[in-house]
């Protein structure tokens, strides 16, 4: 068997000391990797599931989404959703065997740097970082759809609750900032308190789901075949294509389980499982509330669906009162999402800045014993949020362009993995599964095995299609009044602004470190790994 070695970022000088309680050996096998174990290990596989569940979220953004779907694609939008999946599937699968392999925080980050290079791996880690962190404000303006639905009292600003209307959109960024005020508090705390606000999230949000279904199927007003209807529309496939946006939106974050692998027992068995179930699951849920919304709608002509979305078919069919304890219950969740998000950025920052190429990175990288939390980090990837949410403000067209922009960073970090992954398949470097990946009767925990190589490629060619077609800058989508063309490139100009920061800063990072006849870390050189890790695996650093 030829075993490929595989480069890693550098490990910490020594391991220090484990948190109280928390295995090192074995079941995270951190110590192969380098480092250290600092978060608490003490999820198990419902709460692992929570992660990537609660940061998919369908009550949230379906509800947040589904009025621009309907707005360009008509009841026809419903076929991008199982369309969306497949391909987000494909890509699912492809993480589930790197969850299996490698189960490290930061996860985008860790496989990119093993698959490619390090200046790759960083890129991508950068990327994600703030794509993350945009994801973390488009979720936490979600409030606004359901809150004033709820209870007139939560329109604080204005009294116009629509999202595209000025006051909706400045009220949304009031109720986002204090949401983001709660989840920062929660992600500084303990994991314990974190995993269970998670756990009571997604129970709800299931039950939720489950109910919204069935009530909206006993109210139909038109069976399943509305959804062949075109509505007469023209451009369909190009209506069709920001259609998917919604499905877009909704299916991204599933890898969350493997961000918290070094806080999950027995990561290498769970996280891939947890990895798949938390998107199917979601995949499910969302396809049912969406045709629950288009079947049960009292018009789908009268203009509302395209404004208001679900909240307007929960409201006007079931009535005010079990419509709003329905909004309630998403409301509950857009919490537990944004909460998830947040945790999930938070643990990509922390693993960048625990190999020390981000500015500040020891303190980024602090965990206290106390809490064993990423607080730092926390507070950043919140602060960094709510200036975002600032935008809001200045346009209600904000609302979409961030929700858009933060879509096409993930994609794009995600083709990151899946390409790299793909080359070393391609160059025939693609081993199987090691001993550490084995359970107790010696096959491999997580394996595609010979649909490996049809399911990458599969994965990267989906992954670079949505890419291109979220970011175009489609004037009717992100500039329908005229006048702002920032807003119609908006997801170009953040991306594009995005790498080219990162690249400022490596530069300066490089000169600087020349100045001072020192070397950037770099992963592609041999670290000097600690006792720990010498002690597993002799100092070696392979990809399995």
């Amino acid at each position: 068997m030829t075993v490929t070695t595989d480069p890693t970022p550098p490990a910490p000088p020594s391991p220090g000391p484990a948190v109280e309680g928390t295995p090192v050996e074995g079941d995270g096998s951190l110590a192969a990797f380098g480092y250290p174990q600092e978060l608490r290990r003490r999820m198990g596989r419902y709460a692992s599931f929570a992660a990537g569940f609660s940061f998919i979220s369908v009550l949230t953004t379906v509800f947040q989404f589904f009025s621009l779907g309907y707005s360009f694609g008509g009841p026809l939008f419903f076929w991008t959703w199982p369309a969306v999946l497949a391909g987000q599937l494909l890509v699912a699968a492809c993480f589930a065997e790197l969850a299996a392999r490698m189960p490290i925080a930061g996860a985008i980050y860790q496989w990119a740097s093993r698959l490619g290079t390090p200046a790759f791996g960083w890129y991508a880690g950068w990327i994600m970082v703030a794509g993350r962190i945009v994801v973390v404000a488009a979720a936490a303006l979600a409030l606004q759809v359901v809150l004033p639905a709820v209870w007139p009292g939560f329109q604080i600003v204005g009294g116009d609750p629509s999202p595209s209307t000025t006051s909706g959109a400045a009220n949304a960024a009031v109720l986002g900032l204090a949401l983001l005020g709660l989840t920062t508090l929660l992600n500084v705390l303990d994991n314990r308190a974190l995993s269970a606000v998670n756990t009571v999230g997604v129970t709800a949000e299931i039950a939720g789901v489950a109910l919204i279904v069935t009530l909206l199927a006993t109210h139909a007003e038109r069976d399943p075949g509305i959804t062949l209807h075109t509505d007469g529309q023209g451009g369909l496939i190009a209506a069709l294509l920001v259609g998917s946006f919604t499905a877009a939106y909704v299916l991204i974050g599933f890898e969350s389980a493997s961000e918290m692998s070094e806080e999950t027992v027995n990561p290498r068995r769970v996280a891939p499982r947890t990895t798949l179930g938390a998107l199917t699951t979601s995949g499910v849920c969302g396809g049912l509330l969406l045709l629950g919304g288009l079947l049960a709608a009292p018009s789908l002509t009268d203009g509302r669906l395209a404004t208001e979305g679900l909240s307007y078919v929960l409201t006007s069919t079931l009535g005010d009162d079990l419509g709003r304890v329905l909004l309630a219950d998403v409301a509950l969740a857009i919490c537990a999402a944004t909460l998830a998000i947040q945790t999930s950025a938070t643990r990509m920052l922390y693993s960048m800045a625990r190999d020390g190429v981000l500015p500040r990175s020891a303190r980024l990288a602090r965990v206290p014993g106390r809490t064993g939390m990423p607080g730092t980090a926390a507070v950043v990837v919140g602060v960094g949020a709510g200036l975002l949410l600032l935008l809001n403000l200045a346009s209600p067209q904000a609302f979409l362009a961030i929700g858009t922009t933060c879509i096409a960073m993930v994609y794009l970090a995600y083709a990151m993995v899946t390409g790299p992954m793909l080359v070393r398949r391609l160059r025939g470097e693609w081993p199987p599964a090691a001993d550490g990946d084995r359970d107790e009767l010696g096959r491999p925990l997580f394996s595609l095995g010979r649909w490996g190589m049809p399911v990458n490629v599969l994965a990267v060619g989906y992954g670079l299609f949505m890419t291109v077609n979220l970011a175009w800058p489609r004037a009717e989508v992100y500039d329908p009044e005229g006048g702002h063309w920032y807003f119609q490139w908006f997801t170009v100009l953040v991306v594009g602004a995005t790498v080219a920061t990162g690249a400022a800063y490596r530069w300066y990072r490089r000169r600087g470190d020349a100045g001072q006849g020192a070397k950037e870390p770099n992963t592609s050189e041999e670290p000097n790994a600690s006792e720990a890790s010498k002690a597993s695996d002799g100092g070696s650093r392979l990809l399995v």
